[in-house]
């Protein structure tokens, strides 16, 4: 979107590639490696193909004077009440499984204000990898409340960095949903997760979200620990499976059990889940 904002400003003419037609310039988008998208088009007809993402690896940023424009939020008219920015980049934690570090920094920096991607829209996407490791976490969130827009914390909250103070300025924001993680099984977040509730104003269990992830150097044991230690503690776990290919047949069973939420609330015992009474017969069977 603010590629094509800055070309617009420049008076070329943009559009969506299609193989018919020849273009000038074509930009080539990748979010994620061969694992869960295939790079299955070649682009022939055009002067130059410019890729990036982390697909395709780290890559250049873009220029200040692009990274730095209104979004063109005109090519995608069915989003047209959803802002979508970061307000800051990178993440101190380091972690294995996460690109953030390499691809954006290991210190949470400021790199925008919120005038610079929302002017009015009644949702907010913010997109974040650790906004509370931000120095100027405080004020962005002031921004965000004094927007009394819908706010989708989507990347997830740092909850080993919540505070009484960070807590209360999270309050005054109109909140869709907020999202925590809980990766590390030999990490015991249960104390910070305690502590949220009591301080929160979010009430819907629905609206605290928490990614759990799986297949990372995790038992089934501690993945269905984390999943159940959440939902008492009124959170709505989600999980995450990492490299889901090489992932066991019990991960996959723990996804589709904790992330159909119809079914998560109806069947409260994971072993009475369909799914798992089938795989464990069957692995009695082989037996």
């Amino acid at each position: 979107m603010k590629l094509s904002a800055y070309h617009k400003a420049q008076g070329h003419q943009v559009m969506w590639w299609n193989p018919l037609f020849y273009f000038d310039v074509v930009y080539k988008s990748r979010v994620f490696t061969d694992t869960y998208s295939k790079d299955k088009i070649t682009v022939t007809n055009a002067g130059t193909v410019i890729k990036g993402g982390t697909g395709y690896g780290p890559g250049p940023d873009l220029p200040d004077e692009i990274e730095h424009t209104y979004p063109d939020y005109s090519l995608y008219p069915q989003y047209s009440e959803t802002a979508y920015g970061f307000l800051s980049r990178g993440c101190p934690r380091g972690c294995g499984f996460c690109i953030v570090g390499g691809k954006e920094g290991r210190r949470s920096r400021k790199v925008a204000d919120l005038s610079e991607f929302w002017r009015g829209q009644r949702e907010i996407k913010l997109m974040d990898a650790n906004l509370l490791a931000c120095p100027d976490h405080e004020s962005l969130l002031l921004q965000l409340a004094d927007s009394r827009a819908l706010v989708d914390f989507s990347q997830g909250l740092d909850i080993r960095l919540i505070t009484p103070d960070n807590v209360a300025l999270l309050n005054r924001v109109r909140t869709k949903a907020v999202h925590f993680a809980w990766d590390n099984p030999n990490e015991d977040l249960t104390g910070y997760f305690q502590r949220f509730v009591e301080m929160t104003a979010i009430k819907n269990f629905r609206n605290r979200r928490v990614y759990v992830l799986t297949n990372y150097g995790s038992t089934h044991e501690q993945d269905l620990y984390r999943v159940e230690t959440l939902r008492r503690m009124g959170f709505d776990p989600f999980v995450m499976i990492y490299e889901k290919p090489t992932a066991p047949p019990i991960t996959r069973c723990l996804q589709q059990w904790v992330n159909n939420k119809r079914v998560f609330h109806v069947v409260e015992n994971f072993y009475d889940f369909e799914p798992v009474k089938k795989l464990r017969n069957s692995s009695m069977e082989t037996r």
